[in-house]
């Protein structure tokens, strides 16, 4: 039996009516699209919900902002189901200023379940035998009209997100681990867009910490030159020139128009005057007082602790048996950059360890004990006393835009992911 096509609503008098009918609603499955594969600024192109008995389709772009939705969203009383939460959530406090309060992820429950495979495909096929189409998994949803199919597989992504729901939830019950999935979702409940410090992506970019600073100072040059271009085009900045290629560069810095489409990667289609303003941008970076070149903060400096590394590697070791006695990835159970937290606190008591804000609850609860443990094994041997405050945060390395919903687009890291080894 065939599933009846969603509704599509891209009239406002349409989607608010719909929207009303769902007043006695206690759960939505959400899931948005946007196109940062395709665009300079990534927003919300569709939205997609289901309901128990509703599925529909709503486009934002003819209707501005669906207020009736937002409500819903913000209200306590309706538990918002989506997988791999995070970026639809940035997307819709970017947007529309909302802010989802009764969150359900099912990619952190099943992670928490200790599912390997845990992306929404992955899961509907262990638990239900449905397999997704991904041929539209990097399609520009912001053009129009869009293809009967193209709505379809959009549908497909909440048709299946409540029983999904059910299912972990037991499952997590059924361990005993509801809890730890209500605290990672409390938390990400307060995920929202970040603005980015003006003209700071490309410190982000891999590879710019090999850069001397004068090599730095002809990328930052480059990467508004990219920018610009990309803003002008309303595409994707890897579109336009890729980082690797702005990299290169910044290393070779050419002075003439051979010498830019020398560089591997080089645009062959780039006009003469977007060739002569990236030129332009080398010899700016190469103008750039030594005084005035940029560098990257310095992180914060610690007291000599010759015993940390110690510390830390016997957090892991307990960790890594732990993750295996609870059959998780250890990066789940508790990453790296806990461990670390931990171990510079370096806490006498389980009490104390509860007090380290990196620290959830629920890895209090499951590693406290065997932590504190540890840590005293290493006083007996000699561990120095550490700083408590925590460090300076430094410029991530990495862009948000891994997440499969971010590709393409240089965006702020937000919080970062609990669940890195």
């Amino acid at each position: 039996m065939s599933t009846p096509a969603p509704l599509y609503l891209d009239t406002a008098d349409a989607v608010d009516h719909f929207l009303a009918g769902l007043s006695d609603v206690r759960a939505i499955a959400l899931d948005t699209e946007g196109a940062s594969f395709h665009r300079f600024v990534d927003r919300v192109y569709l939205l997609q919900l289901s309901t128990d008995q509703h599925e529909a389709i709503i486009d934002p772009l003819p209707i501005g902002i669906p207020a009736r939705l937002g409500a819903l969203l913000e209200d306590r009383d309706v538990e918002v189901i989506l997988h791999d939460a995070d970026y639809d959530l940035r997307l819709l406090h970017q947007d529309y200023g909302w802010r989802v309060t009764r969150l359900f992820d099912t990619r952190v429950a099943a992670q928490l379940l200790g599912l390997r495979s845990f992306g929404l495909a992955a899961l509907l096929e262990q638990y239900f035998g449905v397999k997704l189409d991904k041929k539209h998994q990097r399609a520009d949803w912001s053009m129009r009209p869009l293809p009967a199919d193209m709505l379809d597989y959009a549908a497909q992504d909440t048709r299946y997100l409540l029983s999904l729901r059910d299912t972990l939830r037991l499952q997590l019950e059924q361990k005993g681990r509801w809890h730890w999935a209500e605290e990672e979702f409390r938390r990400a409940e307060g995920t929202r867009w970040e603005d980015e410090a003006e003209n700071t992506a490309y410190l982000r970019m891999k590879g710019a910490r090999d850069l001397t600073r004068r090599e730095l100072g002809r990328l930052r040059e480059l990467a508004k030159w990219r920018d610009a271009i990309a803003a002008d085009l309303d595409r994707a900045t890897f579109r336009v020139a890729g980082n690797e290629v702005l990299l290169d560069l910044s290393r070779v810095a050419p002075t003439n128009r051979e010498g830019l489409f020398a560089v591997k990667g080089f645009p062959r289609g780039m006009s003469d005057v977007r060739a002569q303003e990236a030129l332009q941008a080398i010899a700016r970076g190469n103008d750039i007082a030594d005084e005035d070149l940029p560098r990257f903060a310095k992180t914060q400096r610690w007291d000599r602790d010759p015993d940390f590394d110690e510390r830390v590697a016997r957090l892991k070791s307990v960790r890594d048996r732990m993750a295996v006695e609870f059959d998780l990835d250890p990066g789940v159970l508790c990453s790296r950059d806990r461990m670390e937290a931990v171990a510079r606190r370096n806490p006498r008591t389980v009490e104390e360890l509860l007090e380290i804000p990196e620290l959830r609850r629920w890895q209090g609860e499951v590693l406290g004990a065997a932590f504190v443990k540890a840590l005293a094994s290493s006083a007996v041997s000699g561990a120095a006393p550490v700083p408590t405050a925590a460090p300076t945060p430094t410029v991530p390395t990495t862009a948000f835009s891994q997440s499969p919903k971010a590709s393409g687009t240089s965006i702020s890291t937000g919080p970062e992911s609990p669940y890195r080894e």
